[in-house]
């Protein structure tokens, strides 16, 4: 329950965060870290309008299918 108590980290767990990040990784392994980040981002979202633009496509061929039945 004391879980619920706990919120969003704030300017010093970030400051924290990121000095163990640095400590755990080093400075030269981070930039390598924030590209593999920023690639899975970009893939990530290049998936999701991938998946987007199949589910608009199903509905608008839905949809002319129905109507041409209606017609008929």
């Amino acid at each position: 329950m004391n879980l619920l108590l706990i919120g969003p980290p704030g300017g010093w767990e970030w400051i924290l965060i990121f000095l163990a990040v640095l400590l755990l990784f080093g400075g030269k392994k981070i930039p390598e870290l924030m590209r593999g980040l920023g690639k899975g981002i970009r893939e990530f979202n290049t998936a999701r309008a991938q998946v987007k633009d199949e589910l608009e496509k199903g509905m608008k061929e839905e949809d002319g299918e129905s109507t041409k039945k209606e017609t008929a």
